[in-house]
Parts: C-alpha cells; sequence; structure tokens
C-alpha cells in the first residue's frame, strides 16, 4: 500500500510539473517594451555602416529580456522560447562580425532573418493578456 501511495504520488506531482508548462505567462510591461526595442533596433539596421556595433546593441537587448524573463521564474519559458531563434542568429551575426565586416548582402539577408523573427516573437509577447 505504501508503494502504492509513493507511486501515486510521484505521478501526480510530474503530472503538475508538466501542466505549468503548458500554461503561458501573463503580460509584462518591461518584457513588451523590450521585445519592442529589439524590433526599433533592428529595423533600424543599416548595412552600409559597421556591423559590429548594431549586433551587439541587438544581442545585448536579447540578452536583457532573456535575464528578466529567467529571473521571473518558471512560468517564463514560454516566452524565452519565442526569442531563442532571435538569439541564435544574433550571437551568429556577432561571431561573424568580431572576425571582420560581413558583406552587404549578409548583413541585408540577417536583417530580413531577424525582422520575421522579431515579427512573430512580438505578436506572440504582445499579444498576451
Amino acid at each position: 500500500m505504501k508503494r502504492l501511495a509513493t507511486i501515486l504520488l510521484v505521478l501526480s506531482l510530474t503530472g503538475c510539473a508538466s501542466v505549468m508548462s503548458l500554461i503561458p505567462s501573463f503580460w509584462d510591461d518591461n518584457q513588451s517594451a523590450r521585445i519592442t526595442d529589439v524590433r526599433l533596433h533592428i529595423e533600424q539596421i543599416d548595412c552600409e555602416q559597421p556591423q559590429l556595433p548594431q549586433a551587439l546593441k541587438i544581442q545585448s537587448d536579447i540578452l536583457w529580456f532573456e535575464l528578466y524573463s529567467n529571473s521571473k521564474g518558471a512560468r517564463q519559458t514560454d516566452v524565452v522560447r519565442l526569442v531563442t531563434p532571435m538569439q541564435e542568429s544574433v550571437d551568429d551575426w556577432v561571431k561573424r562580425s568580431r572576425e571582420g565586416q560581413g558583406s552587404k548582402g549578409y548583413c541585408e539577408i540577417k536583417k530580413k532573418l531577424l525582422q520575421a523573427q522579431a515579427k512573430s516573437a512580438a505578436s506572440a509577447i504582445l499579444g498576451r493578456f
């Protein structure tokens, strides 16, 4: 009987943990403002100018968003997952820009990719209740 009670307890706790990951996070003014800042900085990318400072600014904004969200707790995993593709794209851009100025074509492709990723993330983040 004790064994059955232990098994039921473990299963119920595991079930609660998996249900919590399905519940979306709620509206947050700071996250909403920062994702808008990220979109603004992406829109302002000028591929004629040095790319590293522009990439670092966006990387810093995304890092702030991630650290803030993680500091709020486990219920923020949904929004962190939304910005992860952007973070990977920007990290790659920063790495490449540190090695040398990328081509204008590379920058324009990166900008279009980041615009699409940021628009999708912002739509989801700003659309919460």
